[in-house]
């Protein structure tokens, strides 16, 4: 398995909270929440991560090298903001597989990422979508299934229950991009949402807990829930 983990956020909202430092350092306990989702992808046997990096990327380089217990681990390193779209464009054209893992480095996924892949390479979808069921889709907008696949996205602001998308892909990565490497752009919102008829994702359904620690309450939930799965 082979991931990309977009790492390049600004933190904005945790900034008071984690004064110098990237959103993915924002320390859990002891360690940072960016070495709990590469010890999350090692033991589903993912052995090669490229991080996203950009906003204080130094640090993570610091702290973290060219490996992990055995991971390779390699940077795309982001000049100006790329947006999560232009991020991804630019990470997965040094991609070696066929297909990719792809996940936020400010979001924790209680889920099966080989399962994930898996269910991908069988669907036949050039992109597969982790969704979890929440109840109440307002902070996070809404996605639409139809027999396992999603037929459209909501922004931010529908109420009641529903799917959202929960931050975690599986990527072909002979995608067809309408945007050049280097361009910025939103994966959700310019990408993902216009061309939802054409790539008809596939929605792989996860039961498992989700996080935005980005969030200054999840943050604070993640320091008891993500602590004691991670000591």
């Amino acid at each position: 398995m082979e991931a990309i983990i977009l790492a390049g956020g600004l933190g904005t909202r945790l900034a008071a909270r984690i004064p110098g430092l990237p959103k993915a350092m924002a320390p859990i306990g002891d360690k940072p929440f960016l070495e709990i989702l590469l010890r999350q992808l090692k033991s589903f046997g993912c052995t090669r991560v490229i991080l996203s990096v950009g906003y204080l990327c130094q640090a993570i380089q610091d702290h973290f090298g060219n490996s992990y217990e055995a991971m390779e681990l390699t940077y795309a390193v982001e000049e100006s903001p790329l947006g999560t779209g232009g991020a991804i464009r630019k990470a997965i054209a040094n991609a070696a597989e066929d297909s990719a893992l792809v996940l936020n480095g400010d979001t924790f996924l209680d889920a099966d990422y080989a399962d994930l892949m898996r269910f991908h390479r069988h669907s036949c979808a050039e992109v597969s979508i982790a969704i979890a069921h929440q109840d109440d889709v307002g902070r996070y907008g809404k996605v639409e299934v139809n027999r396992d696949c999603i037929v459209s996205f909501e922004e931010k602001g529908s109420s009641g229950s529903g799917w959202i998308n929960a931050g975690a892909y599986a990527l072909n990565t002979s995608l067809d991009w309408p945007f050049v490497i280097g361009e910025p752009f939103s994966f959700e919102r310019d990408f993902l949402a216009p061309q939802v008829a054409r790539l008809r994702p596939a929605a792989f359904k996860v039961a498992g807990s989700f996080l935005d620690i980005g969030v200054p309450e999840d943050y604070d939930r993640a320091q008891i829930t993500l602590a004691r799965l991670y000591p």
